[in-house]
């Protein structure tokens, strides 16, 4: 039962950012930088942002070191690498969560943070902190395409589930 709440977590995570991509993508390029004083900056360091921290959370799941990153490195200048790059990090999430099992997913995990310091806590919440995140950043992003003129898409988990 527990796992099927973290697979829609991890399906409606693909859906919500396909849809926030999709309206990235129809902003002209020299909107996608423009520092409008968000905590990454731009739409653009908001992005590369959630995609450096879930390369670092995927690498203390599966028990690899996580690349050596600053959680506001810019891992892609380019909408188009971006995307492929946030595809392919959705469908290794989708893939993680089918691989596990409620054993697993109770299972406690021990990583470093950013700063070196050692942590244990079970993986359901990591999970739980993992997609909170995600949610939180879209919500930024959501808010700065409405700035810059875009068309922002629904994202609420509702809709998500209509469709499903």
């Amino acid at each position: 039962m527990v796992k099927q709440h973290y697979l829609r977590f991890a399906r409606y995570n693909q859906w919500a950012n396909r849809r926030l991509y999709g309206a990235a993508h129809a902003l002209p390029e020299d909107k996608l930088w423009r520092d409008l004083g968000a905590f990454f900056g731009s739409l653009m360091g908001t992005l590369n942002h959630v995609l450096v921290a879930d390369m670092i959370w995927m690498a203390r799941f599966t028990g690899q070191n996580p690349p050596p990153v600053r959680l506001n490195s810019v891992l892609h200048r380019d909408l188009p690498g971006l995307t492929h790059a946030r595809e392919a990090m959705d469908g290794q999430f989708l893939a993680f969560v089918e691989s596990l099992d409620e054993e697993k997913i109770a299972a406690d995990v021990t990583y470093a943070n950013t700063k070196g310091e050692h942590f244990t806590q079970p993986l359901d919440l990591l999970l739980t902190h993992l997609f909170n995140h995600q949610t939180h950043h879209r919500g930024q992003a959501h808010g700065l395409l409405t700035q810059l003129g875009g068309e922002p898409p629904v994202l609420d988990l509702i809709y998500f589930a209509r469709q499903s």
